[in-house]
């Protein structure tokens, strides 16, 4: 038979066992990284004006733009040349146009315009001579801020 006192002693021990349970915290909630500020992407560059073509002819349309392509011209032609341009903001065109025979070079006529560009756009500059343009070999030249952006080589017959 099991003695009185040996049941009060374990018991009195479970008890001491159950009383020194030590209290542990809960455990802490995940950490989570702070929000990550939303940058934003900066502002695209406006796209600088840039010249995409060079064409001449001896008339234009409404648009501006020549009505039929050469590069050979009579003595009595008025010549264009129009300059097309993609990009946005303002640029100065200049036209330089130059007359070739030989190892010479003369400068014909020179002008300039300033464009203010939000998309593509048509510039025009033209020459007459009332007299006639002497048969030779001749070029215009087209700069944008000053820059080479384009050339084109005609001829009076």
């Amino acid at each position: 038979m099991i003695k009185p006192h040996i049941v009060l002693i374990l018991g009195v021990l479970m008890l001491g066992v159950a009383g020194c349970k030590k209290d542990t915290p809960p455990p802490a909630p995940p950490t989570v990284p702070p929000p990550t500020p939303k940058v934003q992407a900066p502002a695209p560059a406006p796209a600088v004006v840039t010249v995409s073509n060079v064409s001449l002819g001896k008339a234009l349309g409404p648009d501006k733009k020549v009505v039929a392509a050469t590069d050979t011209f009579a003595k009595a032609d008025t010549i264009y040349a129009v300059v097309e341009t993609t990009g946005s903001g303002t640029a100065t065109l200049k036209a330089k146009w130059t007359y070739h025979k030989g190892e010479n070079t003369a400068v014909v006529n020179e002008s300039s315009q300033t464009i203010n560009a939000s998309g593509p756009a048509t510039s025009e500059f033209h020459i007459s001579k009332p007299d006639g343009w002497p048969p030779g070999d001749y070029q215009v030249e087209v700069a944008l801020n000053d820059k080479p952006a384009g050339a084109a080589k005609f001829a009076v017959k």
